[in-house]
């Protein structure tokens, strides 16, 4: 017989986390082990019983059953219980010499139109008409001539174009740009509406029960880019807009968090093509060189690790 020790209440955790001494990988090890110990820990804080067990099972059941080749209920699970920020954010460290990231979303499922800088993307004419323009540059305040910079964003009623196949225009409210020489870009839009996640499966159950809402706030999502620097997928909130403190998602950060004034001046819409009044938003994005290693970034040995046969 072996010198490991059995399974007990006490020593439980340390007896299944015993079983990955001989993972070939360790990285797979660190992270095995500590997931046990946490998960075990978690069990025996709250005593878990065997009915609540059978629920969680039927509940992670249930997600999966959900999810399918457009919809990730496990992902959205994810989002609402922090995890997807956390790891984003863990991964994007700024120090506060960039912009911050945030979640990509679900709905950057089709390749945004190519528009030319000033173009209206409003294509279903809804809404209150917003100027849009900001600033691509590196952490020293170099202008990133070229850089792409890919928006979208819902309409007045708070749907993607893709949620609504034949209501919406395709590509409706979505645009790729490139910034001028001095990484500048502009384009004409309409102020986002929030919107509430998908709550019809286990994840909207799960928000009900625990008496939560199902809300994302107003905002403009961004993936900016440019060769030789890190790219940035985030978002703009609307400073006016309900639920910025209570996201469904965790998604909002202070940084992201921009005025949308209104301006009555008849001569300046004719001149940029909007109706007047309409409102501007401005969002500068700093992007950090490709060769320079991100504020308190994790060492390379505690970066994730791909399980070889998993599906990626």
């Amino acid at each position: 017989m072996s010198d490991r020790q059995l399974f007990t209440e006490e020593g439980s955790a340390e007896v299944v986390a015993a079983s990955f001494d001989d993972t070939p990988d360790p990285r797979l090890k660190q992270v095995m082990t500590s997931l046990v110990r946490h998960l075990h820990a978690f069990v025996k804080d709250v005593e878990l019983t065997e009915e609540e067990w059978g629920s969680a099972i039927d509940f992670l059941t249930r997600t999966g059953h959900m999810s399918n080749e457009v919809r990730q209920e496990f992902i959205l699970l994810s989002d609402v219980l922090g995890v997807s920020m956390l790891v984003e954010t863990i991964n994007h460290r700024t120090g506060g010499t960039s912009t911050e990231s945030t979640v990509l979303g679900p709905f950057h499922m089709v390749e945004s139109p190519r528009r030319e800088l000033g173009d209206d993307i409003n294509l279903d004419r809804k809404g209150t008409p917003c100027l849009v323009s900001g600033r691509v540059t590196g952490p020293d305040g170099e202008p990133l001539a070229g850089a792409s910079v890919d928006v979208w964003q819902t309409n007045e009623d708070g749907f993607y174009d893709v949620q609504q196949p034949g209501i919406q225009p395709a590509g409706n409210l979505r645009g790729l740009f490139t910034a001028d020489a001095d990484g500048r870009f502009w384009f004409r839009s309409v102020v986002p509406r929030y919107y509430p996640i998908p709550d019809d499966g286990p994840v909207g159950q799960l928000l009900a029960a625990t008496g939560r809402h199902p809300n994302r706030p107003a905002h403009l999502h961004f993936i900016v880019a440019a060769p030789g620097y890190r790219p940035v997928t985030t978002h703009v909130f609307v400073a006016d807009s309900p639920y910025l403190d209570s996201d469904a998602v965790f998604g909002v950060k202070e940084s992201l968090i921009r005025e949308v004034p209104e301006v009555d001046d008849p001569a300046r819409a004719a001149e940029v093509g909007l109706a007047n009044p309409f409102r501007t938003l401005t969002f500068d994005l700093t992007l950090l060189r490709a060769d320079q290693a991100p504020a308190a970034a994790q060492p390379a040995q505690a970066q994730p690790t791909v399980v070889r046969g998993a599906p990626s």
